[in-house]
């Protein structure tokens, strides 16, 4: 499997835990089980999966603050999932590029969300960029 497909699974996964509205990893774990079977991408959802239980306050605060004229209720469940791995992988994935983690986010969008979505998501995770100072150089 690969890194995209990891995160097709992972937007999956928190797509899952936001429409039952329970935030704990057993919530998604036999969900991964039967889809994921390469250890090092069972373990990049697994560490993404808690990164997010654990940071949910703050990547929401995130998402929140960069919203124009909406809030995050507003914000459909597929996108709200897909905004929450770009803010994780930002704010806490030094690993991860922030270029990559922007453009991983907008082919999830194009793939699995309306329209409108792709750009909606760029422009949330730019401003986030540009009001945090953050950049990959």
């Amino acid at each position: 499997m690969s890194r995209k497909l990891a995160r097709e699974t992972l937007m999956q996964a928190l797509f899952q835990i936001e429409f039952q509205k329970i935030y704990d990893f057993k919530a998604v774990e036999n969900f991964i089980e039967g889809v994921i079977d390469n250890k090092k991408d069972r373990q990049f959802i697994e560490e993404m999966v808690n990164l997010f239980i654990e940071n949910k306050e703050e990547i929401d605060k995130n998402i929140e603050e960069n919203l124009k004229g909406w809030k995050l209720s507003r914000i459909s469940k597929i996108d709200l999932s897909i905004l929450r791995i770009a803010v994780a992988e930002i704010l806490y994935r030094e690993d991860i590029p922030i270029k990559v983690s922007i453009n991983e986010a907008i082919e999830l969008a194009k793939k699995f969300s309306e329209d409108e979505s792709p750009n909606f998501i760029n422009g949330l995770l730019a401003s986030l960029v540009s009001k945090k100072g953050l950049n990959d150089e």
